[in-house]
């Protein structure tokens, strides 16, 4: 699974010229997680991440090289959730890292498609105590309010990182999982958001890849991506010959 990996290396330089830092993944650390959505009111909140007008991004990648993810870490770029003292711009980033995926009669563009899709979708199952994330899956937008008590109580990227973490890494496909957090005055949240698009087209094109294309790539729409993506015409036309046998 080596669709993303341009997107994976271009992450990897949105946060800024200062370095980030880097905590290893313990799942000790992880903030507690309620299980449930909790709703922290606007006259709790300390402030929000991606809050009004400020960007807020979030996207989730994919790769079998342990050349571009050989760890479980958190990297934190710009100030921590205890440092901000208002609502500023946001960008969330889940890199992963699989192994093996296993067979069931299926072709690889439909092992690959539903891998990607369940493990986007642990996004949508992390709560962690204090932290009200909104996600758009339209948008690739994502807003955090976070409490003043989870703030009093000592929460951090780390330990949020490490709570995703732990959710990823349920699923046995999963080897090493990168979280970036982006809070940086200077980060690339236009960048961010550019490469969330891209991740939604190659994943656009893949579901497109099962439902059965033409194989005549001068009509098709997707064909830019196609040009761009190394592997998608391989998966395209290795489905077209899986269904024409």
């Amino acid at each position: 699974m080596e669709l993303y990996n341009p997107i994976i290396e271009k992450a990897m330089s949105l946060g800024g010229a200062s370095r980030p830092r880097r905590y290893a993944y313990d799942p000790r650390d992880a903030w507690p997680d309620t299980g449930a959505f909790e709703l922290v009111m606007l006259r709790d909140a300390a402030y929000e991440l991606g809050g009004g007008s400020h960007s807020a991004v979030n996207f989730t990648c994919v790769t079998s090289s342990p050349r571009l993810i050989d760890r479980d870490e958190i990297l934190v770029y710009g100030p921590d959730l205890g440092e901000i003292e208002g609502d500023c711009d946001y960008a969330r980033i889940a890199l992963l890292r699989v192994g093996e995926i296993e067979s069931d009669d299926e072709t690889d563009t439909e092992q690959a498609y539903r891998a990607i899709q369940d493990m986007d979708f642990v996004k949508y199952h992390v709560f962690p105590k204090g932290y009200m994330i909104r996600t758009s899956a339209e948008s690739s937008r994502e807003q955090v309010r976070i409490s003043r008590e989870a703030i009093r109580e000592g929460v951090s990227f780390q330990r949020i990182g490490a709570d995703f973490i732990r959710q990823y890494k349920k699923n046995s496909s999963v080897l090493n999982v990168k979280m970036l957090f982006i809070t940086a005055p200077d980060g690339d949240y236009a960048g961010a958001g550019q490469l969330a698009k891209s991740v939604k087209d190659i994943t656009l094109s893949l579901t497109k890849i099962m439902e059965g294309m033409p194989t005549d790539c001068g009509s098709c729409q997707l064909k830019p991506i196609c040009d761009e993506v190394e592997g998608m015409k391989e998966l395209h036309f290795g489905k077209e010959k899986h269904t024409g046998e």
